[in-house]
């Protein structure tokens, strides 16, 4: 369907897949475009950070480009992409009004990563505490992003509770979404029979990259609130931190004598998931879905986690693991479960269970081709079925343009 077609990326930052959910994400839908064909650009106005991936040994051509900068219209006319592909609406902000203007033809899709509106208001309620309502919803972080999904052609939702939130909630019709969650290859049997033995694993773990807030959040209540009682049980147990991007704040929590160890990046996610017996992870505010969670499925790690962590990898109320909300529940969970052999195995089943469910790349990928397609052969008759999207993109994005313009300016003196 993309064969030979040119496909422009944007990114907020340069995917890092061996450090964050959302780079996984991104390299799974540049996978799913390379095999299709497409010849891929990705661009970005961020720094080239140590660990992002070599887009280059992909066979992706790189671009550096600036935000409020006139220099991207002439690129992006050079280019001339039939998609362009923005990974978070902050992105689309910045260059959609440029696509809209010299690429009028090209098809616009935000990848949403997560409804970051969502995660703003479940923050700002946790922080006022309270219980979060969809009241906090109503906010300028959610007007933005809402504005930015009818501005696009098409928006790729990773959770299914966020599809429906859009739906129901926002009342954005369903032509303009398309859910598509983590691509990935179903598990072998054989392979998953190779797996650490719950003998063969010890202590527990907890990972995630410390630039996402509720990833610190959940590693600073586990310390305060939940670690002190599993440790008094379980006094040979360890817990063990790791995360890309650990600051001053999360490597105060290391305390060998409360076998709490902050161990920084982990070289290979798969190997420190694989040696732990048990996830703990008590995220108490958050959206999309969490990248710690699907590997611990993948690995054959049994989680605790919250409904917050569970959103959108949950089928029929099944887990693998358990799901506790309160700090005493999940201590006692994770004690519990950390000393079961049958309930573990059980819970180790059911992850693999839910992964394969799940994360189906064929058939997700088989669904992306099949929504992308009628816009792309239909996108006038797309476009006018979105009048609500062609008034956000006449009159919202004039100030993005005149501010961009009037920014450009300002930089020049």
């Amino acid at each position: 369907m993309f064969e030979s077609q040119c496909i422009l990326i944007i990114g907020t930052v340069w995917p890092e897949p061996k450090s964050s959910a959302a780079g996984t994400r991104m390299m799974q839908l540049i996978e799913f475009f390379q095999e299709e064909g497409a010849n891929i650009t990705f661009a970005c106005s961020a720094s080239n950070l140590e660990y992002s991936e070599d887009l280059g040994l992909l066979g992706i051509k790189t671009e550096k480009v600036k935000v409020n900068d006139s220099s991207f219209d002439l690129f992006i006319s050079e280019l001339n992409p039939k998609i362009v592909l923005f990974d978070r609406f902050m992105t689309e902000e910045q260059f959609g009004w440029r696509v809209a203007k010299h690429c009028s033809n090209a098809i616009r899709i935000l990848d949403t990563e997560d409804i970051h509106s969502l995660r703003y208001g479940r923050h700002k309620a946790l922080k006022e505490g309270r219980s979060f309502s969809y009241d906090d919803l109503y906010s300028d972080e959610a007007r933005r992003e809402i504005a930015s999904i009818y501005r696009c052609d098409l928006s790729l939702i990773i959770s299914k509770f966020e599809f429906e939130l859009l739906i129901d909630f926002f009342l954005i019709d369903p032509s303009l979404l398309h859910y598509v969650p983590f691509m990935m290859d179903k598990l072998v049997v054989q392979e998953t029979e190779l797996l650490p033995s719950f003998e063969n694993r010890v202590h527990f773990i907890s990972i995630g990259n410390f630039l996402h807030e509720p990833n610190w959040d959940g590693v600073r209540y586990l310390k305060e609130k939940i670690w002190g009682s599993i440790r008094k049980e379980l006094p040979d147990a360890e817990m063990h931190i790791y995360g890309a991007y650990t600051s001053a704040k999360v490597e105060q929590l290391h305390n060998v004598e409360q076998g709490f160890f902050v161990k920084g990046r982990a070289e290979s996610v798969e190997e420190v998931m694989k040696q732990s017996r048990m996830l703990l992870a008590p995220l108490r505010f958050g959206a999309g879905l969490k990248g710690k969670l699907v590997d611990a499925m993948r690995f054959g790690t049994p989680s605790i986690t919250t409904n917050i962590g569970t959103e959108g990898l949950m089928i029929d109320g099944k887990w693998g693991g358990a799901v506790e909300n309160s700090p005493e529940s999940f201590a006692e969970k994770a004690i519990q479960l950390y000393q079961n052999k049958p309930e573990w195995k059980n819970t180790q089943q059911t992850g693999f269970e839910l992964f394969d469910k799940l994360f189906d790349k064929k058939e997700h990928q088989k669904d992306i081709k099949e929504k992308i397609g009628p816009v792309l052969n239909n996108l006038d008759t797309h476009r006018k079925k979105n009048f609500i999207g062609s008034v956000f993109l006449q009159n919202t994005l004039q100030s993005y343009k005149y501010m961009s313009k009037w920014i450009e300016e300002k930089n020049k003196d």
